[in-house]
């Protein structure tokens, strides 16, 4: 009896392993006994353990993860979940793992930016994901896009389709790009593939706003040209202003050297006898530039010819990465076509702080003044040059600095210390601003 129990014990020994091959599996083959109950740190540690690697820093990747882990703990049922569906690679997907909607959608973890559902997916399923290319699963009733108070972040509750756009407002600005980085990679975001975003694809929000806002009539033979361009090296202007008639709907600021084209503003041909060796070196990665597009009733795009990436700041951008206005410089990169302005959009938000600045303008001037002093003016305040200034600048420019970023993750701080920049003033938003301060009410008292 003893050696027959002795035969069968190998064959009693294999019960526990065949349990084992149903149970969730991390990658180095173990099976996983985590479960909500343990404790945070045993938890972030098998997450971690599928973590896919790419361009995001371990370091990084697990701050987020437990930065997830402590929002789930009161949440147990989401936070098995989320481990069940990781250590099975989605082989039980199981219910959405949520987390409280931002204000501007994002989730901040070490200083970078990005929308939390990107986040996870990278971590744990396709490190060179950007945004636009994540679909939601019908099971997903709390995906990003359905714009909830909660959103769901578990990785295997979205599908990866086809990159058709880049969605700016996913990159963070962490790093410097300079000309030995042929594609403007910065730390955490990889390259992306050039996209192509055509005029009819516009946002849910661009599209609302362009229902809403009905644009004044202005005879088009009161704007010559649609737009001005001014180049600088640092803060000095070199050259003369181009001008793009109506005509000429596209326009090509590029770094070669016709000196004549109208629908070419070639930097390539302007000299600068106090040229410093930054800007001689940054000039020589010009090359093709980018194109400015006339669109629709003025509506702007910029498709990114040059090989480098580009950093523009615009108000549009700012808006539609659900931030204020002249808060972000937005890192474009090379073979994208993206629309930068919005004209509906630009008069609505015109109008709005046109009537908001003035109202403050009229509240100073009464704190200012007494009843027993004044009994009435003879013309009632207007906006000061500083507000109409703003407005000119915030609404009606885009700047675009090559090669080289600025702004508060740069060592430029401003893009007055960009070696080589343009300012765009667009002409139709300077004559609505211009119609609509000149409509502006003004108190008698």
């Amino acid at each position: 009896i003893p050696s027959q129990q002795q035969q069968q014990q190998p064959l009693l020994s294999l019960a526990p392993a065949a349990s084992a091959a149903t149970s969730p599996v991390s990658a180095v083959g173990v099976a996983s006994p985590v479960t909500s109950s343990d404790a945070c740190l045993s938890i972030v540690h098998s997450l971690m353990c599928h973590r896919q690697g790419g361009p995001d820093s371990e370091s990084f990747s697990r701050k987020a993860v437990e930065s997830l882990v402590k929002k789930l703990k009161d949440k147990r049922d989401e936070l098995d979940a989320l481990i069940l569906a990781v250590t099975s690679n989605g082989a039980q997907p199981g219910i959405c793992v949520t987390i409280p909607r931002t204000l501007d959608g994002r989730l901040q973890v070490a200083g970078r930016k990005g929308f939390p559902h990107v986040v996870y997916a990278r971590i744990w399923r396709w490190p060179d994901l950007h945004k636009n290319e994540l679909r939601h699963t019908r099971q997903c009733q709390f995906a990003f896009d359905l714009k909830q108070d909660a959103v769901c972040v578990n990785p295997h509750h979205y599908e990866r389709i086809a990159c058709t756009g880049l969605e700016l407002s996913s990159l963070s600005l962490d790093e410097d790009s300079g000309p030995t980085d042929d594609h403007g990679g910065i730390e955490g975001i990889s390259p992306p593939l050039p996209p192509l975003l055509m005029p009819q694809q516009q946002s849910a929000g661009a599209a609302a706003v362009a229902k809403q806002t009905a644009l004044p009539p202005i005879p088009q033979q009161q704007l010559l040209f649609w737009c001005s361009i001014s180049y600088y090296e640092q803060t000095e202007r070199i050259g003369d202003t181009f001008k793009a008639p109506y005509q000429q709907a596209t326009v090509t600021i590029d770094g070669y050297t016709d000196p004549s084209s109208s629908h070419r503003f070639c930097l390539g041909q302007l000299s600068n006898v106090h040229r410093s060796d930054v800007a001689e070196r940054a000039r020589l990665h010009i090359g093709k530039g980018v194109q400015l597009s006339l669109v629709g009733d003025g509506d702007v795009w910029l498709r990114v010819l040059s090989d480098h990436a580009v950093f523009v700041s615009t108000a549009f951008l700012d808006r539609e990465a659900g931030r204020a206005s002249g808060d972000l410089v937005h890192k474009i990169y090379p073979g994208t076509y993206i629309k930068v302005f919005d004209i509906r959009q630009c008069y609505s938000e015109m109008r709005t702080q046109a009537l908001q600045a003035h109202r403050a303008s009229l509240a100073t001037a009464a704190a200012t003044s007494t009843s027993s002093s004044f009994t009435s003016l003879p013309a009632g305040p207007r906006l000061q040059g500083a507000a109409v200034d703003e407005l000119r600048r915030r609404l009606c420019q885009l700047r675009l600095s090559f090669v080289k970023g600025w702004g508060p993750d740069y060592p430029r701080k401003t893009i007055r210390e960009a070696p080589c920049w343009i300012e765009v003033q667009l002409h139709l938003p300077l004559k609505l601003l211009d119609d609509l301060l000149q409509s502006l009410p003004v108190s008698n008292s």
